[in-house]
């Protein structure tokens, strides 16, 4: 088990600590890390986390280890889409053509299910809602395809800053036709709160794209179960989950779960969560993230108090 404070947040609670005359936000610091990692490692899976607390302070357990990304990749694909729309001084309200041929089917498609096996044509927003809020295969690929193909999705990433623990390699359709191609696409818990983060602090309110972004991961559609589940009505989280295959022993390779939580009083948090290897059931392997979720945020209620 591999665990971090990071030297930031020493740093800054040393800070705290000296002008308060008191120890005692360290001391709650390595309380809750200590706790997380005590839970992490009661459970029967491969676990990561990370969390940063308004912009400083970052608690971490395996944080530093690549774990497949799932449907988070959508996430970063969606920055993507973005900074290219606003480039070329577009909008998510303009409209794409999208052919028969993009439109695979046997994978998860909601979109497809509504549509149909035919040429269509749609805003992009709606694009983004299908593959941000339902978690669509088919509009994730499209979003790829816009891009320029998956070849080019390393080299955009890296343009646009994000961390490159975050990597891209594989579409729905390269995973749906070979499970063993998600190794593709990982991300560490600390690259993918960090971005998270980034976008909530900085970049959701910088376009219109990234608004529209911002609010579709606010109303995110798929587990409802895991970050989500334990927090209260007045909180709003912006996240994306991932969910992976059947395991023969009735498990799931990947259960994943990232986003942003901004709080009534102002403070603000991101948090990734990401669960390998679970020989429970995508249900019961969700339970875990959200009580890992639950802590975070009992844990930051406390220090806010």
């Amino acid at each position: 088990m591999k665990r971090m404070v990071s030297g930031l947040f020493v740093s800054v609670l040393i800070v705290m600590s000296a002008c308060s005359g008191s120890n005692h936000t360290k001391e709650r610091a390595f309380s809750i890390q200590d706790e997380l990692e005590s839970y992490i490692d009661s459970q029967d899976a491969k676990i990561g986390m990370a969390v940063i607390i308004d912009n400083k302070d970052t608690i971490s357990v395996n944080g530093d280890q690549a774990y497949q990304m799932m449907s988070v990749f959508k996430f970063p694909l969606a920055l993507a889409l973005a900074d290219k729309l606003d480039n070329a001084n577009r909008s998510v309200e303009d409209s794409i053509s999208i052919s028969a041929e993009e439109l695979l089917e046997g994978t998860y498609s909601p979109m497809l299910d509504k549509y149909g096996k035919r040429d269509i044509r749609l805003p992009i927003y709606e694009v983004l809602d299908w593959s941000l809020t339902q978690s669509d295969n088919n509009a994730a690929d499209i979003i790829i395809n816009r891009l320029g193909g998956k070849e080019e999705i390393p080299g955009i990433l890296r343009k646009l800053g994000i961390p490159s623990d975050i990597k891209i390699g594989a579409s729905e359709e390269d995973m749906y036709r070979d499970q063993t191609l998600s190794q593709l696409n990982t991300s560490t818990p600390l690259a993918m709160a960090e971005l998270f983060n980034r976008f909530n602090s900085e970049i959701k309110d910088s376009s219109p794209s990234y608004t529209k972004i911002a609010s579709l991961m606010e109303n995110c559609q798929t587990g409802i179960d895991r970050l989500a589940a334990p927090l209260p009505d007045e909180v709003v989280i912006g996240h994306k989950t991932g969910t992976g295959f059947s395991t023969p022993v009735g498990g799931v390779s990947a259960i994943n779960d990232c986003g942003y939580v901004n709080l009534p009083d102002g403070r603000h948090y991101s948090i990734a969560v990401f669960v390998a290897d679970s020989p429970k059931d995508p249900s019961s392997t969700a339970t875990i993230i959200a009580h890992l979720s639950k802590m975070v945020y009992d844990y930051v209620i406390e220090e806010g108090e």
